[in-house]
């Protein structure tokens, strides 16, 4: 107490001056209308700032929500974007037996899902590279389901645990996906060529296919990993192949592999049947 006394006797002379200025501030606001003012504005001025700030403050905290938000929401449209290719496919198909229900599956829902998942390792510069994300066996992740970002196809999952899985993305030579330019129906096999993270070739792809620079490239279907229709990325340069009746595309991928750090697990609810049958008819043959 007596430290605090000494304290306050010490710095008398400036507490007596706020004081004053206390006492001066006040009578110049109540006695004299434009200082007012001045002040109120001031003050107005002031508190704006602090509001922005700690509006900027909160948006930035809330960003991480709001982007899980957004990446279930593509996913979400990306559904209702196949159902809308299944219906026009079956419109053009036959018109005349349309009934106004999709071809999916005997509940009239698309037999595919999805699950979000965060990447927590990634590598591009290897000449096989692999990402991990965190979610696994537990959440419902499995062997060979497809892997999406927000942009396009990313690969499939490899290998699986309890709470982790790693996917071989399209960056590795082990890849291999079967992709049609869209508004075609002829397919090739898309693969990484170990050199560019941006590009990929579309090889395999018959001659009289018509396509153009800048035309997009998306998964043909023609595998239980991925449906029709994921974009891929769009055709950069092509040249001819060996055998003169096929095209080589070189394909900018639109998935940005450098900077991944959402993906969508694509679960297809039918995978495994189609799969098991398609084994036993080469078991067969």
């Amino acid at each position: 107490m007596r430290e605090l006394l000494d304290f306050l006797v010490r710095k008398r002379h400036w507490f007596l001056f706020v004081f004053l200025e206390i006492v001066s501030l006040t009578l110049i606001y109540r006695n004299n209308a434009y200082q007012r003012n001045i002040m109120i504005s001031s003050a107005n001025v002031v508190t704006g700032h602090l509001v922005a700030v700690s509006g900027g403050v909160t948006s930035y905290l809330n960003l991480r929500e709001i982007n899980k938000e957004l990446l279930e929401r593509n996913g979400q449209l990306e559904l209702q974007l196949l159902a809308l290719q299944d219906q026009l496919e079956w419109l053009l198909t036959d018109t005349a037996a349309f009934t106004g229900v999709i071809p999916t599956d005997s509940a009239g829902q698309l037999p595919y899902d999805f699950i979000t998942a965060r990447v927590i390792n990634n590598s591009v510069t290897h000449l096989s590279n692999y990402s991990t994300i965190d979610k696994g066996r537990k959440d419902g992740i499995q062997p060979d389901m497809g892997v999406v970002s927000d942009k396009g196809v990313v690969g499939i999952v490899s290998t699986v645990s309890d709470n982790f899985a790693v996917i071989l993305p399209i960056l590795n030579p082990k890849f291999r996906l079967s992709c049609k330019v869209l508004g075609s129906s002829y397919f090739g096999s898309l693969s990484w060529n170990g050199r560019d993270i941006r590009h990929a070739n579309l090889d395999e792809l018959p001659r009289h296919v018509p396509f153009q620079v800048g035309d997009t490239v998306v998964t043909s279907g023609y595998s239980a990993v991925f449906p029709e229709g994921l974009i891929v990325g769009t055709i950069d340069d092509f040249e001819k192949q060996r055998d003169d009746n096929f095209y080589s595309l070189r394909v900018t991928l639109a998935s940005d592999f450098a900077g991944l750090s959402k993906v969508r697990v694509i679960r297809n609810y039918q995978q495994t049947e189609r799969t098991a049958l398609e084994q036993e008819a080469k078991r067969n043959d």
